[in-house]
């Protein structure tokens, strides 16, 4: 305000990109490494964010775990008690690495990485109850 008169904010737009629905766990420190998921209809997509960091690698060919809402919850619910009743299976390594596999897919995460997807599990945030049609 200037003598009585409010002056327009000066303020510099942020681009924001469209949303393309993929998400990491609120745990996730910088985003560029983490477990990466989206919910699309009844599937339920996985990923790897330090793939798309390679410069190498062809976004077409990008390894993407796809399953279905069931198959994910029961998933959910089997990680941390060890229960490996769905074909998606999670493994950890002796080097502390996660290996995420579902048929010929597989994925792989850092202790990091593996920690931040299981701290967001356990905070509901990766919850996907599927929609009747």
């Amino acid at each position: 305000m200037r003598n009585g008169k409010m002056l327009a904010m000066l303020t510099t737009a942020k681009y924001q990109p469209e949303s393309t629905g993929w998400f990491t766990s609120s745990r996730t420190n910088n985003g560029n490494q983490c477990v990466e998921v989206r919910f699309d209809g009844d599937a339920v997509l996985i990923r790897d964010s330090k793939y798309r960091r390679n410069p190498e690698h062809r976004l077409d060919d990008e390894p993407i775990i796809t399953v279905t809402a069931p198959e994910w919850m029961t998933f959910l619910a089997g990680l941390g008690r060890h229960i490996h009743r769905t074909a998606l299976i999670a493994e950890t390594g002796a080097d502390g690495h996660t290996t995420l596999r579902h048929g010929e897919i597989t994925l792989v995460y850092t202790p990091g990485e593996w920690d931040a997807f299981l701290a967001g599990v356990r905070d509901g945030e990766f919850d996907r109850i599927p929609v009747p049609a």
